[in-house]
């Protein structure tokens, strides 16, 4: 009788081992200098212009990595900025480009629609370490001003993060 249990527990122990390897493997993600260094220059360069948002940055499991805000950025730029970051990880493509797929693919924007922590609004950019996604950045809270949404203000300051540590991502 005592057999067949000690069988069980041992198979149990193996294969739970093998289900921990499997979990353990880290998430990618920018260096912290890096991902602190992306959040700051979208930041400043939204400021430039007169915007006060947020920025994240999340690692390749979503992880939320880095979150800054500029004084006077509203609480609705933290959560836009961290969704954004969220759905550019996690569709391994920036936001823009799938607020556009949707247009033509209403099984697309259905599915993408009804997953609450997706926001499928420009500002949000995967970040790469050649070929492959490893985390993304997301920039939260420009209003429109003079013709240009909010949203292309958003990702022409997530693009200025990304463009100032790119070279530099592994």
């Amino acid at each position: 009788m005592m057999r067949p249990l000690a069988l069980s527990a041992l198979w149990l122990a193996a294969t739970s081992s093998l289900a921990l390897a499997q979990q353990a493997a880290p998430a990618r993600g920018p260096d912290m200098a890096l991902a602190l260094e992306a959040a700051q220059t979208a930041i400043s360069s939204c400021t430039a212009n007169g915007t006060k948002v947020s920025a994240a940055i999340v690692d390749s499991a979503g992880v939320l990595r880095v979150l800054l805000s500029a004084d006077g950025a509203s609480a609705q730029s933290v959560e836009f900025g961290t969704k954004k970051a969220f759905t550019a990880n996690t569709l391994k493509a920036a936001t823009y480009d799938m607020q556009q797929k949707m247009k033509t693919d209403p099984a697309l924007a259905a599915k993408l629609n009804a997953d609450s922590s997706l926001r499928v609004t420009p500002g949000g950019l995967p970040l790469m370490a050649g070929n492959d996604v490893i985390g993304g950045i997301g920039v939260g809270g420009s209003p429109t001003l003079n013709g240009v949404a909010g949203g292309e203000r958003d990702a022409m300051c997530a693009q200025a993060g990304v463009d100032k540590i790119k070279d530099r991502l592994k």
